[in-house]
C-alpha cells in the first residue's frame, strides 16, 4: 500500500537519505528538535542545493498554504514546530522508502480496510497539501470503501494545504464547524 506521494524537497532528501538517519543514530540524537542547531545546520546545508526554494520554508514543508494569517505565523513560531522522537523521523523515512505503511522496524503492513466500519471518521483533506496529498488520502479512502456511509464523512477543500487546516483564517467556518456537525450528528 503506498501512502506517501508527496513533493516536499526538503523532507524527501532527509527521508530519501539512509545516512543521514545512521547518522543521527550514531551522534546519539534520539530527540529530534527543530529549532536547535544540527536542524538549522541541515536546512541551510538543504537549501543551498540546486532547485530547493527554502525563502518560504512552511510552503516548501507542507504545501502552498491559502489561508494563513500572517499575524499568526510568529505566535505560531513562537510554540511550535515541537520536538519529536527520532524514531518517529526514522518510521517516516522508513514508509516513504517502502511506499508501505507498516508497523516501525517490522514487516507487519497495517490493514486499514480492518478499521471497524461503524467508527466514525471524518477525513478533510487540502489539494494543495504536500504532507497529506490527494493520492494518499485516495489510497486511504480506497480502503475505507465499506465503511458505513452515515459513518464516513469525507470533505476536499481544493485551495488547501497542511497549515490551513490548523490557522486559516476560514478554518472554523470550512473544517471545525464541519466536525462538530458531523459528530454532533453521530451522537446525538
Amino acid at each position: 500500500m503506498a501512502m506517501y506521494h508527496g513533493s516536499v524537497p526538503p523532507l524527501e532528501i532527509y527521508v530519501k537519505s539512509p545516512p543521514l538517519l545512521v547518522l543521527l543514530k550514531i551522534l546519539g540524537f534520539s530527540e529530534f528538535i527543530p529549532k536547535g542547531l544540527p536542524v538549522h545546520i541541515f536546512l541551510k546545508i538543504i537549501c543551498a542545493l540546486p532547485g530547493i526554494n527554502c525563502n518560504n520554508l512552511i510552503a516548501a514543508l507542507t504545501g502552498l498554504n491559502c489561508c494563513l494569517d500572517p499575524s499568526a505565523l510568529d505566535l505560531f513560531f513562537a510554540y511550535e514546530p515541537l520536538s519529536t522522537s527520532t524514531k518517529n523521523l526514522v518510521h517516516l523515512a522508513q514508509i516513504v522508502r517502502s511506499g508501505v505503511l507498516a508497523k516501525y522496524s517490522s514487516p507487519q503492513i497495517y490493514n486499514l480496510s480492518n478499521i471497524p466500519h461503524d467508527l466514525p471518521l471524518f477525513i478533510s483533506y487540502g489539494g494543495q497539501d504536500a504532507l497529506s496529498d490527494v493520492p494518499d488520502v485516495e489510497t486511504l479512502l480506497d480502503y475505507l470503501k465499506l465503511h458505513d456511509s452515515n459513518k464516513l464523512n469525507v470533505q476536499f477543500i481544493k485551495d488547501y494545504a497542511h497549515v490551513d487546516f490548523i490557522m486559516g483564517l476560514n478554518a472554523k467556518d470550512i473544517v471545525y464547524n464541519e466536525v462538530i456537525s458531523f459528530f454532533n450528528r453521530q451522537f446525538n
